[in-house]
């Protein structure tokens, strides 16, 4: 095996690759990544087990075809630190030794036969749901801040992605919850093409994020038996779904939030990050005070002392004072696109509902903490 191919082309597939495989393997293989020449194009394989990258390039010169694999991470670290737009020559000298030049450089890296690599089929026979790419990347950008990180309930360590519809419409909407936030977003379709609830894992909806924001063309999406396939032009991911039940998420979000508060989406951020500078964690408590023209935030550690801001709003209700998770209430306001943040409340202990104006087909849902 024989090829030439450009530093930046071959290192933003191999910077999703090496983010897929494992840092820490019991099975040698695995950390490797696989490469192959066939019929000029050049395919690019890594896989946890529980997903699957594949990548196509056909930017390149060959010479002589062939497959071998090699450690993903070396690869990835010596591409990086390569000067951009290099000419750069690889050439499998034996069957444990690739050897790759690049101007002044040289390197020999060791290889794995690709007899011991793990086959994978790609065969999903059913039609596929495709997407606007960059409108499924807002739906994951939107959902993922309030995946969970629960063992005990896997099944919310992901995205639950399912067809709903509204006003006789479709949508494709994600919905994300630890129990104590939640994050839903929809896009409108055509048709749902019969496409089956699933839930995608937390740690393919930050690697398909990634891919996604690389990769701006079309997304289509396959699903099949505890299995699903997102491809974008020449390059995909296969991964598994989760297997459990999603939980009724529409019973937990608020009906009748009649007090409702108008702010400045940028100012409140913006305060929000310098009272909590004094708290070492972020997960403590922020106390929020809504009032007719004005909300006051609160902040105060045992070990670092207090800090306090007023900033201008519209309520249209007496005084009232909740308190939050201070970076859950922070990455809910940092993902509304509008120029204002409104919160529907009802009291110092109901679910809180938050709406994104520039969006009416997002919301988010966060429990108020005692303090």
């Amino acid at each position: 095996m024989q090829f030439q191919i450009k530093r930046d082309t071959l290192l933003k597939s191999l910077s999703i690759a090496h983010n897929i495989i494992e840092r820490k393997n019991t099975i040698p293989i695995l950390s490797n990544v696989l490469l192959e020449i066939k019929d000029n194009i050049l395919n690019i394989i890594a896989t946890d087990l529980d997903i699957v990258f594949h990548d196509q390039i056909s930017d390149l010169k060959v010479d002589s075809e062939g497959s071998t694999t090699t450690s993903a991470t070396v690869l990835y670290d010596l591409l990086r630190k390569l000067p951009t737009n290099l000419d750069i020559t690889f050439v499998l000298e034996s069957k444990n030794k690739l050897k790759i030049t690049a101007k002044n450089s040289k390197f020999n890296l060791l290889c794995l036969p690709i007899d011991d690599f793990p086959n994978f089929s790609d065969n999903f026979k059913n039609e596929p749901l495709n997407l606007d790419g960059q409108k499924f990347l807002t739906l994951l950008n939107k959902t993922k801040i309030a995946m969970s990180n629960d063992d005990t309930r896997h099944y919310l360590n992901g995205i639950f992605i399912h067809p709903t519809a509204s006003n006789k419409s479709s949508y494709l909407t994600g919905v994300a919850t630890d129990t104590h936030r939640l994050s839903s977003s929809s896009i409108p379709v055509q048709d749902t093409k019969g496409l089956k609830s699933f839930i995608l894992p937390k740690k393919t909806v930050f690697q398909l994020s990634n891919l996604l924001q690389e990769n701006n063309q079309n997304v289509s999406i396959f699903v099949g038996e505890g299995k699903i396939q997102f491809k974008m032009g020449n390059s995909s991911i296969v991964s598994k779904i989760i297997d459990g039940k999603f939980p009724d998420y529409e019973k937990v979000v608020p009906k009748n939030n009649n007090k409702v508060v108008k702010v400045n989406a940028k100012d409140f951020i913006n305060s929000l990050e310098r009272v909590i500078t004094v708290s070492i964690d972020r997960k403590e408590g922020v106390k929020v005070t809504f009032e007719k023209d004005q909300i006051q935030l609160f902040v105060a550690s045992s070990s670092s002392g207090d800090g306090k801001e007023t900033l201008k709003a519209d309520f249209n209700s007496d005084g009232l004072t909740v308190s939050f998770n201070a970076r859950y209430l922070l990455d809910i306001a940092s993902e509304i696109g509008d120029e204002n943040l409104m919160m529907n409340l009802n009291d110092a202990v109901s679910p809180v509902l938050i709406q994104d104006k520039s969006d009416n087909h997002s919301y988010y849902v966060i429990m108020p903490m005692k303090i």
